[in-house]
């Protein structure tokens, strides 16, 4: 699935180079990078004069801004191949990583880039992602199966699923927590204690997964004030995901889970109380 995605963002930018302004014989862009001002004080826009050609990223603007303008730029990076996460940021307003959008792509000859929103800002462009790996964490994202001890049993346990089983979760498995849907997500901008679209689109992949015991949907995190019910729904998580998750989409199918699992057990609740109350029967 991530090939298809990737020979599509292929395609579109090979569309879009072939109508870009850059193109037409003006090979630079001007770059504008936020930077952050000292403490308590506001940052500014700095400007820098980049060559572009058909293939450059705009994190190879960036890297070029930063070795041959002003080696002060803080820009945080690794893969440069939309596999780690690293390099998320808000270009031209729209949260993306900027390894894997090309400058033809933007058809702008200026391009501004700025860190992300909804994130607390370290220094120019690098975001501090403390709270979003804490909802991370809190949505207990592995697998939870009580038949499996790993301390007493030095065995390597097998659990078989086939193909069905493995793609009610599988396009859910592809996220790589680069915060791109917690940036552009609305209900995260106005309640710092929501999750967020990326924790609890997981905290459905591992519930769906036929291998785990689904204990996740009586987890605080999940079902509470705060939790997966604060989702209205806007769709601005699934727009800016570069791996095609969809964490709206898992939002919606954990909202389902967990209103059958409440269902089942108030009928079980029901159950034991009918017992009670009729201990002839």
């Amino acid at each position: 699935m991530s090939g298809i995605i990737r020979k599509i963002h292929m395609l579109r930018t090979k569309k879009h180079a072939e109508k870009s302004k850059i193109m037409l014989g003006n090979n630079r862009v001007n770059l504008r990078i936020y930077r952050s001002g000292k403490e308590g004080s506001q940052g500014n826009l700095d400007t820098f004069d980049i060559p572009v050609q058909r293939w450059t990223t705009v994190l190879d603007a960036l890297l070029y801004a930063k070795a041959y303008k002003d080696s002060s730029i803080g820009i945080r990076y690794s893969c440069r191949m939309a596999s780690c996460g690293s390099c998320g940021m808000k270009i031209n307003g729209k949260p993306r990583l900027a390894c894997y959008t090309n400058v033809m792509e933007l058809d702008s000859s200026e391009i501004t880039c700025e860190p992300m929103s909804n994130f607390p800002i370290l220094r120019d462009l690098v975001t501090d992602f403390t709270q979003f790996f804490k909802h991370h964490k809190n949505v207990q994202p592995y697998l939870i199966n009580p038949k499996v001890n790993l301390h007493e049993n030095t065995q390597l346990s097998e659990f078989l699923q086939n193909p069905r089983e493995a793609d009610s979760y599988l396009q859910f498995s592809y996220c790589i927590k680069c915060g791109l849907c917690y940036s552009a997500c609305p209900t995260v901008a106005t309640d710092t204690k929501f999750p967020g679209p990326q924790a609890l689109a997981q905290a459905y992949r591992y519930s769906a997964d036929t291998r785990d015991s689904g204990s996740r949907y009586s987890l605080s995190a999940v079902d509470n004030k705060h939790g997966v019910w604060r989702c209205h729904f806007s769709g601005s998580c699934s727009k800016v995901c570069p791996k095609g998750v969809d964490p709206a989409l898992g939002i919606q199918l954990l909202k389902g889970h967990m209103m059958s699992f409440a269902k089942r057990n108030k009928t079980i609740a029901e159950l034991k109380q009918y017992d009670r109350s009729n201990p002839q029967n």
